[in-house]
């Protein structure tokens, strides 16, 4: 557990952009799917992106267009680029191993997004 380390978050204006990264080791980042995910103000966790070991990436509808995933297999890396931002994609965003051999989370970067 908490073996997923995050970076990237900050401040950025409306329609900035940010890249967000996260690291983890090998055996986690091999057999498993990662995934972003997302926690507002007074809101739930929401699913952000996912992409499998293969390359296959999923998107919420309300990022589509606009954010990113993808995996760097040398670097045991996954990267979520953000562009086109909004105040609404204000929130902690945590980087996740989604299994299926590792279910794990990172402790969290804040993204704020002022208007």
């Amino acid at each position: 557990q908490g073996q997923l380390l995050e970076s990237g978050g900050g401040f950025v204006s409306a329609g900035g952009s940010l890249k967000l990264s996260c690291r983890a080791p090998g055996n986690i980042f091999n057999d498993n799917t990662m995934g972003w995910y997302r926690q507002a103000p007074g809101e739930q966790t929401a699913m952000v992106a996912t992409i499998t070991t293969g390359g296959r990436t999923n998107y919420a509808d309300f990022v589509k267009g606009r954010f990113t995933i993808s995996r760097d297999n040398a670097q045991n890396t996954v990267y979520l680029q953000m562009d086109s931002l909004k105040p609404d994609d204000t929130a902690v965003y945590y980087c996740a191993s989604d299994g299926p051999t590792v279910i794990d989370w990172g402790q969290g970067t804040q993204v704020t997004v002022s208007s």
